[in-house]
């Protein structure tokens, strides 16, 4: 479908309903003068490509651009048109991505371009300018992917390797579309087009002419143009495993204070958060942020300060050598780092009923995001989960589905979910909350067509019609191959601080005459932020604040002093009149 409107050959511009074509008024021309050059534009000039990447920023001067999507291919549609006071690109020219679209020029005039690296730097300096290109590339990029723009997953609902390449896609927030090999029309002729046999599926189609048979997360990326993970790199003063808001925060402060910083993930940045569809209790944003908005932001910060961010590169090991450590990566690469944030957050635990693994990714979700809401729209879908996760879905699925049905195990929805919530939740005339109530069964061949639900205070069971499942029941650390490492609680969460001093060797700890600091583990260098460390507080802004914290802790560690939780040397007894006490505290 096309957003433009075309009469008697002419394209009428498309008008900014969303926020995501806005002017930039004369005032922004004029900064952006000073640092690019004006060029005059002819007719069917191609400005930027689909799967290439951004090299300048062009403002439209006079003239007008058609944003297109599957140029010159058999799918070939109109995105947007732009005319004068307008500016072209996509969030991947903020961040080293690809292009997933084409933008031509319809009538010949003149525009404004920008080297891109400059204008990186001119969205860090100028806030107004920053926010007002931030959101219209925000914006464009879900109007992609509602669009079902990008590239395409051919592959069959029942392929575990399908679910895990839409997920990848999905959590990257990267246009795509799946093709489903079981019933998608298309995916016959697409079979026969690229001579692709069932047995190679999945794979990934772009451009009309590009195919990846079964890759791997890596490959996929590598494969749309996201920058290449290198991990491989020598030495860095610290490496933040994780690119939540945690780790993204520990990126940030890192490269801020002139540290090299390295921040890894397996999947992609901004973890649970970045599936939030709204955060409304986070501090500056009273009218709340969604998850994507919010990490794309921090992602761009840690981007104009330096740190490098790498995606997907997954950490395996972590050894201690000289004083340092050596973090290993699964594909064998290693890097030597000074000090390291453990920022790997956690993962949603599965909902264990019989049957729920086949239809997982196809109708059950442990996320709630643009993408799978849109497969969600005429039928009612159930959330599982009484807190604020649960919550946020449950209204976000509201404004998509005609009904939604929160089932929670418990009898008092406040028991676990901010009062604000439960509120807006009580409140809205599409969501049932359904007390005492679990999954016993689910029901659907191809794809889930109703529940058995059960209510736990008098056993009574009945089928419930939905069309989509969302669980959010809680979640485990990321910390499997830290267990012969560090020292973890019962749950698997890392131990930090004080409780870190009574698992430490304090063999480890006496040449430094001090114990673990605040958020430091049972080896000296090695913090803890966020969700993965033990007892922490389950909020995207306490996360945050543990990701800064840590790095002024790795500071302390560099310079020796330890001095937030001390652990008392062989000279020190009992204190006299006036001498202060040096113990162990967990209060800075």
């Amino acid at each position: 479908m096309s957003t433009a409107e075309h009469k008697h050959g002419a394209v009428r511009e498309t008008p900014d309903r969303y926020g995501a074509f806005p002017r930039l008024t004369p005032e922004q021309i004029e900064d952006l003068s000073a640092h690019g050059e004006r060029r005059r534009t002819t007719r069917g000039e191609v400005l930027y490509r689909e799967g290439e990447p951004f090299r300048e920023f062009l403002a439209i001067l006079s003239g007008t651009a058609e944003i297109l999507q599957d140029h010159g291919g058999p799918e070939e549609r109109t995105v947007a048109v732009l005319g004068p006071g307008r500016f072209l690109g996509e969030l991947g020219l903020l961040e080293d991505e690809a292009a997933f679209d084409t933008a031509v020029v319809r009538e010949a005039g003149e525009i404004l371009a920008v080297p891109v690296e400059r204008q990186r730097a001119l969205v860090g300096r100028d806030p107004v300018l920053g926010d007002l290109i931030l959101r219209a590339y925000l914006g464009r990029r879900y109007l992609l992917i509602g669009l079902g723009a990008g590239f395409r997953i051919l592959g069959s609902c029942y392929s575990p390797d399908t679910v895990r390449l839409r997920e990848f896609a999905a959590r990257n927030r990267l246009p795509h579309r799946w093709v489903d090999l079981e019933k998608d029309k298309e995916a016959e002729a697409l079979l026969r087009r690229f001579s692709i046999r069932p047995e190679e599926t999945p794979v990934v189609i772009w451009k009309g002419e590009r195919v990846l048979r079964n890759p791997s997360n890596a490959e996929l990326a590598r494969f749309i143009g996201l920058p290449a993970p290198s991990p491989e790199a020598g030495r860095c003063d610290v490496m933040v495993v994780g690119a939540g808001p945690a780790g993204l925060a520990a990126a940030v402060y890192g490269a801020s204070d002139g540290l090299t910083t390295v921040t890894v993930d397996a999947v992609a940045t901004g973890g649970q958060a970045a599936t939030s569809s709204r955060i409304e209790n986070y501090l500056g944003f009273p009218s709340g942020i969604s998850g994507g908005e919010l990490i794309e932001r921090a992602v761009l910060q840690a981007h104009k300060f330096g740190a490098r961010l790498m995606v997907p590169a997954e950490v395996c090991g972590l050894t201690p050598q000289d004083d340092e450590y050596v973090v290993t990566f699964t594909d064998g690469s290693r890097t030597r780092a000074g000090a390291v944030v453990l920022a790997s957050g956690v993962r949603y635990r599965r909902l264990e009923v019989p049957g729920i693994h086949r239809l997982e990714g196809i109708s059950v979700y442990y996320a709630a995001t643009v993408h799978e809401a849109s497969l969600c729209q005429a039928d009612p879908v159930a959330v599982v989960g009484g807190g604020n996760s649960a919550g946020q879905a449950a209204l976000f699925l509201a404004h998509h589905a005609p009904r939604v049905h929160l089932l929670v195990r418990g009898g008092d929805l406040t028991a676990d979910m901010s009062r604000y919530l439960v509120d807006q939740v009580e409140r809205h005339p599409n969501i049932e909350v359904l007390l005492h109530t679990e999954v016993r069964g689910v029901f659907g061949e191809v794809k889930l067509e109703s529940l058995i639900v059960e209510d736990n205070a008098s056993s009574e069971r009945r089928e419930l019609r939905a069309a989509a499942l969302f669980v959010f029941i809680g979640a485990r650390p990321r910390t499997e191959w830290l267990r012969s490492v560090l020292a973890l609680d019962e749950k698997g969460f890392v131990l930090t601080g004080a409780d870190a001093q009574a698992a430490a060797d304090a063999t480890r700890w006496d040449s430094l005459g001090r114990g673990p600091l605040l958020l430091e583990t049972t080896l000296p260098g090695v913090f803890a932020a966020g969700d993965v460390r033990s007892g922490s507080v389950k909020r995207v802004a306490s996360a945050a604040g543990e990701g800064a914290m840590a790095i002024r802790l790795v500071h302390e560690h560099r310079e020796k002093t330890g001095n937030l939780v001390r652990t008392a040397g062989p000279e020190e007894s009992r204190p006299v009149a006036g001498q202060s006490v040096s113990r162990r505290s967990t209060t800075p």
